[in-house]
């Protein structure tokens, strides 16, 4: 089972356990952060699951589809490491993999 690794907006770090399958905000909101607020529920309609991902994860990540490129120019506080939290499933390749909640848009 992949471990991912979650920094809230106050820095503080947890490491949870999530199911290979489960997209990133699955596993975000599914272990209590409040702060995720993924509220089209996972269908790459908003951008209210926006993450950063760790530099050293950006690679190994797949390809970012042109709706989601999209919704993401609609944030203040996208940058070269901005991911929504929907579109990127969990495997067991992504072991490790760390992401930090956006600010709130």
């Amino acid at each position: 089972m992949p471990k991912l690794v979650i920094v809230n907006r106050a820095g503080e770090e947890t490491t949870v356990d999530a199911a290979p399958g489960l997209s990133v905000m699955e596993a975000i909101r599914d272990n209590g952060f409040d702060e995720l607020l993924a509220l089209c529920g996972g269908c790459c309609s908003c951008a209210t699951c926006h993450v950063h991902v760790a530099p050293e994860w950006t690679d190994k990540l797949p390809p970012m589809s042109e709706d989601e490129n999209d919704l993401l120019d609609s944030s203040d506080h996208r940058d070269e490491t901005s991911r929504l939290s929907c579109q990127v499933q969990l495997t067991d390749a992504l072991d490790g993999l760390k992401v930090t909640i956006a600010a709130e848009d």
